[in-house]
């Protein structure tokens, strides 16, 4: 049992005070909404996402009996963006993304998933399946004419072989939609489980539905809180009624352990919207569930 309280821990993801760069999982912020469309604020998430998560340290997993904080993960602070300039701030992202064996993001907006996307798929050297929590398909082809925002970042990732839409899932969509735009993923292969779906259905179910869509391939994480309710995530920038409650979701990622996952990242988080940490905590605890997922790290 750790000495220090959890309120008295460094400010950092799980109170790690490991800062190598060549730690089996390193955590890195990015600090970045400028793709946001509705309400901004996700660029100051990464530093609330770490406070909340001092509440997970010191315990492990009752789902699988794992401590992620005694992984040796390192927080190595935030990622540089380019004030102002999003091409020039994802370039960035992407270049930095590559230094890392394997990288746990704490958002930022959904556009930083993207350049997070073209670093890995260069070093798996195949399409990734895909695991993609979210109120919203996030597959229009420009957001009010910006072809490089938050809710075009899937139409991208799809567009640049990044991903195999075959082996593509989300999870919790409800949000209003041009029945264009729905129609899309689908037809390029994209399973979608809607958020009524999830409600009728169990996490043990949906979790199995995503097993069958990745089957044993190389996988990413990718998890926008607004694929929860607003009432258990209040502090998004654009929040959907109708969503996932946080026990649906750990239900779900609680049973995808021994999958080949790759990264992950949690984004969309917007701290001057939220109440008590409530969104916060739900992001770490996100993370902190993908990482007591992870059987071994995997290296260079």
């Amino acid at each position: 049992m750790a000495a220090t309280p959890t309120f008295a821990l460094p400010p950092t993801f799980l109170g790690t005070t490991n800062r190598d760069a060549d730690a089996p999982v390193v955590v890195a912020g990015i600090p970045f909404d400028l793709g946001t469309t509705n309400r901004p604020g996700a660029r100051l998430a990464p530093n609330a996402i770490r406070a909340a998560s001092r509440m997970l340290v010191d315990g492990e997993n009752p789902a699988n009996w794992r401590d992620p904080s005694a992984m040796g993960i390192a927080d190595l602070g935030d990622f540089a963006v380019a004030l102002g300039d999003i091409p020039a701030s994802l370039a960035l992202i992407e270049r930095q993304a590559t230094a890392f064996s394997h990288l746990v993001t704490l958002g930022g907006d959904h556009t930083v998933t993207l350049p997070l996307l073209r670093a890995l798929r260069k070093k798996v050297g195949e399409p990734l399946a895909l695991v993609h929590f979210d109120a919203h398909v996030d597959t229009w082809p420009d957001n009010f004419g910006q072809v490089l925002a938050h809710g075009s970042v899937m139409w991208h990732v799809i567009e640049e072989g990044l991903v195999d839409p075959t082996r593509m899932i989300q999870i919790g969509i409800r949000s209003p939609v041009q029945n264009a735009v729905a129609e899309w993923a689908p037809a390029k292969g994209v399973t979608v489980v809607t958020a009524e779906q999830v409600h009728l259905s169990n996490p043990a179910a949906v979790a199995e539905r995503i097993r069958a869509v990745v089957g044993g391939c190389p996988a990413y994480l990718s998890f926008d809180i607004d694929a929860l309710d607003p009432a258990f995530a209040p502090g998004t920038g654009t929040p959907e009624v109708g969503g996932l409650a946080s026990w649906q979701a750990m239900g779900i990622l609680n049973r995808l352990d021994g999958m080949d996952w790759r990264g992950m990242d949690v984004v969309e988080v917007a701290p001057p919207f939220d109440h008590a940490e409530t969104t916060a905590l739900a992001a770490a605890s996100v993370a902190w569930a993908y990482l007591s997922h992870l059987p071994r790290p995997h290296s260079r």
